[in-house]
């Protein structure tokens, strides 16, 4: 049965959406419910690209705009929420609300950030003094909280020891939109690709709302942390001579999105535990094709690049995909095999967009595990941050009796002996080649850095095995041949043994 509906006014006097106008069949009500009733919400979970009113306004629609069917893996260790949901439920009902008479302590976080985004909406709909001007818009009119010192902190963006941490802060939680943001507009692509700035405003909200806030590792901090490495390797001489305007949109877009939505989990979890994620994506790359078709899911319910001709479009979508797939840990050794030889030959040519693409992936690369190369004091939080979400990941499977994932038991394993792996069999390798292609001050200053913090890591785990001995042996009395057999396996584990080899394989801080 086909309904026809009228449907609600939008404001701005905006036209309704094609592809709101374009669903058919995909109106779905509770059987149990008058024509606007509450809809189960256990067929919500489970709906394809339905259109749902809510009981209390009938002005409200819920779009769901991919296909993926959300279900609780089988150990449900993901909460219901929705940061978790790589499509957008619009509410249109915060359209009409009247802003002025709702108290912001009244409100949740979540109403608070639309609420601030739809006034900017409207203001730059309605202000006929921006109508017309070029998109070239000072960044302080963009947010409230946008303050002085964090413009100041913005003109040292292209630092390699850019804080992070206390941008974050200063932009109120609010760094991945206004780093990417500024990026964009620095670079002139705003303009140049004649985006629509609240397209573009949206898609960022919804990009830094998608990541998940309670991951302690995989956030929006960490997105526009590897945003920012990727600024530093894309004003390196070989990439800003040769880079085209296209290629660094590319290359900053996958930075922002290049872990969109991630669950905080490694993927053999997802695999074990039967999550419908890796079924969908037949075990393989699944956390980064996922990243890649939320990144999608919203390029097209915003119609951020809905501008342009359809081929071209769908062209950036699979180049996005192309760069964020390269981020998958496990074909490590296949990216760095092949950028190895290209070194060794000498036939690297940025003139040829599949050589700069794929210098792109490298950088990429490089961006999303640079953080033993940054400064101790910014590298050790974020080594602290990695090794707690393997810490997590290992209690969820032990209280669902799995097997728990290697360097994941916080009972068998610390922050200082996975670093030491980690950088020993990942980054050393990644950033000697990548230093063998672009032999700058900046390569250097890694390399530096990470040769340091792996000294550092190495110091602490020698300062904790004296007192760790001590106490084996006041246990273990005059047992001499054990307490040696112990001090061998605590130096084989520091020194990225047996423990520190399964980093390659099985996790990493990507």
């Amino acid at each position: 049965m086909e309904v026809c509906y009228q449907l609600p006014v939008l404001p701005l006097d905006r036209p309704v959406p094609k592809h709101v106008l374009s669903r058919r069949g995909a109106i779905s009500f509770s059987s149990s419910s008058s024509l606007f009733g509450a809809p189960d919400p256990r067929q919500l979970s489970q709906r394809r690209g339905a259109i749902s009113y809510d009981s209390s306004d009938q002005t409200a629609l819920y779009i769901r705009m991919l296909g993926d069917v959300r279900v609780r893996s089988q150990v449900g260790f993901e909460p219901e929420r929705r940061s978790s949901h790589p499509y957008l439920c619009i509410d249109f009902r915060t359209l009409h609300t009247r802003l002025s008479c709702v108290s912001t302590s009244a409100s949740s976080g979540p109403e608070r950030r639309v609420h601030r985004l739809l006034s900017f909406q409207r203001y730059l709909h309605s202000s006929r003094l921006l109508r017309g001007v070029p998109q070239q818009i000072p960044l302080h009119i963009l947010d409230e909280d946008y303050t002085g010192q964090a413009r100041c902190m913005l003109e040292k963006v292209g630092n390699w020891n850019f804080d992070i941490f206390l941008f974050d802060k200063l932009t109120n939680g609010n760094s991945l939109i206004t780093l990417t943001f500024h990026l964009l507009n620095q670079y002139g692509l705003v303009e140049l690709f004649r985006l629509d700035m609240v397209k573009l405003w949206r898609f960022l909200v919804m990009v830094q709302e998608d990541y998940h806030s309670d991951n302690p590792y995989h956030n929006a901090v960490h997105a526009a942390d590897v945003t920012q490495a990727m600024y530093c390797y894309l004003r390196e001489p070989l990439l800003a001579k040769s880079l085209t305007s296209y290629d660094i949109l590319l290359g900053i877009l996958a930075a922002a999105t290049h872990d969109l939505d991630h669950p905080g989990v490694n993927q053999p979890f997802l695999i074990k535990t039967d999550h419908y994620l890796a079924t969908l994506y037949r075990n393989t790359s699944v956390l980064e094709n996922h990243h890649w078709k939320s990144a999608v899911g919203l390029f097209r319910e915003t119609g951020l690049f809905s501008h342009l001709p359809a081929e071209d479009s769908l062209s950036m979508e699979r180049e996005l995909g192309s760069l964020i797939l390269a981020t998958d840990i496990s074909r490590q050794n296949d990216y760095l095999s092949r950028f190895r030889v290209h070194l060794d030959q000498e036939d690297l040519c940025l003139s040829n967009y599949s050589h700069r693409h794929f210098i792109l992936q490298m950088a990429l690369k490089c961006a999303d595990i640079c953080n033993p190369c940054r400064p101790w004091e910014l590298s050790k939080q974020w080594s602290e941050r990695v090794t707690e979400e393997f810490f997590q990941q290992g209690d969820i499977e032990k209280k669902h009796k799995l097997e728990v994932s290697p360097l994941c038991d916080r009972q068998k394993n610390t922050v200082g002996n996975i670093q030491i792996g980690f950088i020993t069999y990942v980054a050393e390798p990644l950033f000697a080649e990548w230093a063998r292609f672009s032999d700058t001050r900046l390569s250097q200053t890694m390399l530096g850095h990470m040769g340091l913090n792996k000294a550092s890591w190495s110091g602490l785990q020698q300062e904790q095995t004296p007192v760790s001995e001590e106490a084996e042996a006041s246990i273990a009395g005059t047992d001499t041949e054990g307490a040696a057999v112990r001090r061998d396996s605590t130096t084989a584990t520091a020194t990225g043994g047996t423990s520190s080899k399964e980093i390659p394989q099985g996790s990493s801080e990507s």
